[in-house]
């Protein structure tokens, strides 16, 4: 069994938010395979206080005293305000908020502390090889934590990362990296042993209605939460980005992180842009030996595990095979 803490920004049940993280946390919860120890959140999708507002909301009606800490406000340097018009307004300048009519919100409950920093570094550093670390959204938490415990980037078994975007013809940069670049960076740089799963991987996902209503066919709160409040988002993504369903960007780290089959990859280096500039957050990667190197330093960048092939069908069966076991 993994022992597993989960650092996301979900944002089931709030107009307009991604509802990828939801769907992940689900299948860690479902999976005999995973202990979810904590759940840190951190401001990317949704501001981290909603993030933990949907997070605690879930395992309250799940049952469950699995701790939830909120974390950063906002990102190391970048500036928060852009960010967050384009994520928090977009749903209403498209005039879609009808979409999530009926749904419900999240609760407004109390959560487990605000210092998800300081959560993470000693639960890794008090079992040093133990824990593996879920990071799907900003690195902003990671970051803060290594910078606060260096003993952190030893201590951890692993990092998994959804971040990233290399060779998408209409992104430049993703959320999660561009939202904190400074902490993407010092993330990858800490020498931990780090899965990077970037958007290249992660938009070969797809989740239709269809599939949706087969993988939440079980009567269980957590199938009723998952099927409730993805349901609008598939809807959103349909109507934005013109497909037959949604990408299901985070849920490929938990289904990696219990069936290696499902995603194949490669070891890279990889590093992201800080200047500022349009290509301010933009993550690189290439392999070695480079066939031009002129000015580029040997070992530039940091060598990571970076998934690039994913098989779709295996990734809603393991999510399918979870969600239907579950026992009332």
């Amino acid at each position: 069994m993994k022992r597993v803490i989960i650092d996301c920004d979900p944002g089931n049940g709030i107009a307009g938010a991604n509802t990828d993280d939801g769907l992940a946390i689900a299948l860690a919860l479902a999976s005999p395979a995973l202990s979810v120890e904590l759940i840190t959140t951190v401001a990317g999708n949704t501001p981290s206080d909603v993030g933990a507002q949907v997070a605690k909301d879930l395992l309250v009606r799940l049952g469950s005293a699995l701790p939830v800490v909120q974390g950063a406000t906002q990102a190391l340097k970048e500036d928060h305000a852009p960010w967050r018009a384009a994520l928090d307004r977009r749903v209403r300048q498209l005039d879609m908020l009808d979409l999530w009519q009926g749904v419900r919100a999240p609760a407004p409950i109390a959560v487990d502390g605000d210092d998800a920093a300081d959560a993470i570094g000693r639960l890794v550093c008090d079992h040093p090889g133990e824990i593996t670390l879920v990071a799907i959204g900003p690195l902003t938490n990671v970051a803060l934590a290594l910078q606060r415990y260096p003993a952190m980037a030893e201590a951890v078994a692993e990092i998994v990362i959804m971040g990233g975007v290399f060779a998408l013809d209409d992104y430049i940069k993703d959320t999660n990296f561009g939202l904190d670049p400074e902490a993407a960076h010092q993330v990858l740089h800490s020498g931990a042993a780090i899965t990077l799963v970037p958007m290249d991987v992660t938009t070969q996902t797809l989740l239709t209605h269809q599939d949706l209503s087969r993988l939440t066919a079980r009567d269980h709160p957590l199938c009723h939460f998952v099927r409730d409040t993805l349901r609008p988002w598939i809807d959103y993504s349909i109507r934005t980005r013109h497909l037959p369903g949604s990408w299901i960007h985070d849920v490929l780290v938990v289904a990696w992180l219990l069936n290696q089959r499902v995603a194949s990859g490669t070891d890279y280096r990889v590093d992201i842009e800080l200047r500022p500039g349009p290509t301010r957050g933009k993550s690189w990667r290439y392999r070695t030996p480079l066939r031009v190197d002129v000015g580029i330093p040997a070992d530039c960048g940091a060598l990571v595990h970076v998934l690039h092939h994913v098989d779709n069908g295996l990734l809603l069966e393991i999510i399918e095979q979870a969600l239907t076991s579950l026992e009332r």
